[in-house]
Parts: C-alpha cells; structure tokens; sequence
C-alpha cells in the first residue's frame, strides 16, 4: 500500500536549493493539523514539486487502519497525490506536464504495526522486571485511565503523507499564479505555506481554503 518516495536526481538538486526552514519542515515532519509544506524549486522550464501533509489532512485520521474503508481511503489518497494537476492548477500557458511523481505514507502506518519484533521487545522488557509485579499492578490499577488515554495517543500516532512532483512546462515563465484544487480534495487541509526558489531567489507565501488561489508575483 505505502509508496515510498525516492527523490528523482533532479528534484531533489533543486529543492536543496530551498531557504534551510523549508528544509527543516521537509526533514523533520513538522506537524500541526490543516496545515501543509509545499516547495517549488524552478530550474529551466522543469519544476521540483514536494508536498508534505499531516495524515488528518488528506485522509481524516492518522491512527493505524482500522477496517478496509480506512485502507481505501489511504489508497485512494496515494493515488491522487501522484496527480499533482488534479490538486494545483498552473496556468494553461504554461503547458506544463507531470513527467515523475511518486507519493507515500510515512509515520504510524500499516508497516509500522505489522513489525512484530517491536511489540516482543517491549513485553520482555516487562518480565525482567518481575519482582516489582505487585507494586506496578497496583499502579496500573490506580492509573488505568490515564495509561489507556495514553495508548490511544500512541496508536493515534502522526502519520503525514509526501509526494513529489517533477513536471516539464514549454513555458515556464508562463506559471505566474497558481490555483488548489487541493482543498477541494482534501476537506481536513486548511493552509498550506509554500517555499518558492528559482533563479531569482527565495520566496515565502501562504494560502488558505477560504483562498484557494496564489499570486506568485515574479518569484518563479
């Protein structure tokens, strides 16, 4: 079910280009719900495009699935987020095309509990400590809310969603503004910062669902 996202050469030389702070974001997963990274490096008439999304955004959850609905709906979202024309519209001057894409699932995903191995190591670690039994029951059972609200946060996790784009335009100078799509597909996305880098510098933008549209104002 998880693709997994393997940089094509050129993109991922464009996007190091982007100013450290999208790096960071990119890197480290930064995570707050209805909110989204997405850089856009330029080189020539080719443009590197990397999406970064917390799980609640595009599919409503982030806990491990739950039923075959759940596995759909993961499904489905990987699929679409190797559409990029289906989520940002450029301008049709621009003639661009998706020529690589590739999309994953990274975080608390079906991978990440079927490993076993994991599960085993915490509960030997439980039985090397055999002769404090009786004093962690009790303490369990004093606190058995508290461990149970902690068990649903670890399943609840933070799963985030990745895709890159790499796509080929007859006239890059063309994609002046940007349209999202987007935020029709994904109800639970509600801002996304974008990073723009190109011969001409860095730029920092924001849109939101209540906007759905970018006016890049020269950066690319």
């Amino acid at each position: 079910m998880t693709r997994r996202l393997a940089p094509f050469a050129l993109s991922a030389a464009m996007l190091a280009a982007l100013p450290a702070s999208a790096q960071d974001h990119r890197e480290l997963g930064a995570h707050v719900h209805g909110h989204g990274q997405l850089d856009i490096a330029r080189e020539g008439d080719r443009l590197a495009i990397a999406l970064q999304a917390p799980g609640a955004d595009i599919v409503g959850f982030e806990h491990a699935p739950q039923s075959e609905a759940d596995r759909a709906a993961i499904e489905r979202a990987l699929d679409l987020l190797t559409q990029p024309l289906e989520l940002i519209a450029l301008p049709e001057a621009a003639g661009c095309e998706a020529i690589e894409v590739a999309s994953e699932l990274v975080g608390d995903h079906p991978d990440a509990h079927d490993d076993g191995h994991a599960h085993d190591d915490g509960h030997d670690d439980d039985h090397s400590h055999d002769e404090d039994h009786d004093d962690d029951h009790a303490h369990d059972d004093d606190h058995g809310d508290e461990h149970a609200h902690d068990d649903h946060d670890a399943a609840a996790g933070h799963a985030e969603f990745r895709a890159l784009w790499e796509l080929s335009c007859a006239d890059a100078e063309a994609v002046d503004r940007l349209a999202f799509p987007y935020f029709e597909r994904f109800e639970g996305a509600q801002e996304l910062a974008v990073q723009v880098v190109s011969d001409r510098g860095a730029r920092a933008f924001e849109v939101e669902r209540a906007s759905p549209e970018l006016d890049l104002d020269g950066a690319l």
